[in-house]
């Protein structure tokens, strides 16, 4: 299998005017491949441990108390193995940023009191990370002084039940993000992740890195960049027979709920590349028709 070199860029050097190639290093990996992977975020790594701790005690909840997590809107409560993905099933809850969200998200399952500290720290330090991501994202692409803090943040945590019979199927199947960006904080025991090279066209193995977040696009960023960032397809395979857990905060789109780009990035040479649309249809749109690998962001090309 091909292998392709994830860029890693330190987010404490992003953005600031000594260091503008690390800047440019993180729009380039956005727009040639559509992740990057970054250090120097900030989130201890005693948050991390705790948060993988705290995450497997809710997947070891009985069926019924994990149904408790009800959706919000499709997709954001829990999610049950399916026809489709039999090996995963997640919890979700739609506003992480929201502290009155994370509260009520931890009341519904009965988390006792040291599970919901952990969330919450983690939710509002996860918060941060993702601004600070599309800020300097935005930045290095010309954008300057473009805040990201009031739109909303989907937080799911994921469970892949694999086993010895399994190895080698699939744990979840290709698909691109909806929203705007992704960061991903993924098993450090277990691998599985793939992304498609847009060079080669061949999924290729991300390896996991301890202390770091995956960063991978979405298809709002493409259609919000007018096409500059890349959406990047991924999948993800059962390496071993054990349980993978993964836990990712997706920054979805603004809160007005309408997806449009900026005119900075519009000119004559570049021109509108996608109608305006709201992010709750776009949504309802991709659930509805089962189109999950960016497919549906073509119907809405200028």
């Amino acid at each position: 299998m091909a292998v392709v070199e994830i860029p890693v860029v330190d987010l404490r050097l992003a953005g600031a005017a000594s260091s503008p190639e690390e800047s440019a290093r993180l729009r380039e990996a956005c727009e040639r491949l559509g992740c990057v992977r970054v250090t120097g975020h900030g989130v201890p790594p005693e948050l991390l441990a705790e948060m993988k701790a705290a995450v497997r005690s809710l997947f070891d909840l009985p069926d019924d108390a994990k149904r408790r997590n009800a959706d919000v809107i499709p997709g954001s409560g829990y999610v049950a193995p399916s026809a489709a993905n039999p090996l995963y099933e997640a919890f979700g809850l739609l506003d992480a940023a929201s502290p009155a969200d994370v509260d009520a998200f931890c009341a519904r399952l009965d988390a006792p009191p040291h599970l919901r500290e952990t969330f919450k720290a983690y939710a509002e330090k996860m918060h941060e990370v993702i601004v600070d991501v599309a800020g300097k994202l935005a930045s290095s692409m010309g954008l300057e002084g473009h805040s990201f803090k009031d739109w909303p943040c989907q937080f799911r945590i994921n469970r892949y039940n694999y086993t010895q019979d399994t190895v080698g199927s699939s744990g979840v199947q290709i698909h691109t993000d909806s929203g705007f960006l992704t960061v991903l904080q993924e098993d450090e025991c277990v691998g599985g992740l793939e992304v498609l090279d847009p060079a080669t066209g061949e999924f290729v193995p991300v390896d996991p890195v301890a202390g770091s977040f995956l960063i991978n696009i979405g298809d709002v960023g493409t259609a919000w960049s007018n096409g500059r960032l890349h959406n990047v397809k991924h999948r993800v395979q059962c390496v071993a027979p054990v349980q993978r857990i993964s836990i990712a905060m997706f920054l979805l789109a603004p809160k007005d709920d309408r997806v449009s780009a900026p005119e900075a990035f519009v000119d004559a040479e570049h021109p509108r590349r996608y109608n305006e649309f709201s992010y709750d249809d776009y949504r309802r749109l991709r659930l509805s028709t089962g189109e999950r690998a960016g497919e549906a962001l073509a119907r809405l090309a200028a």
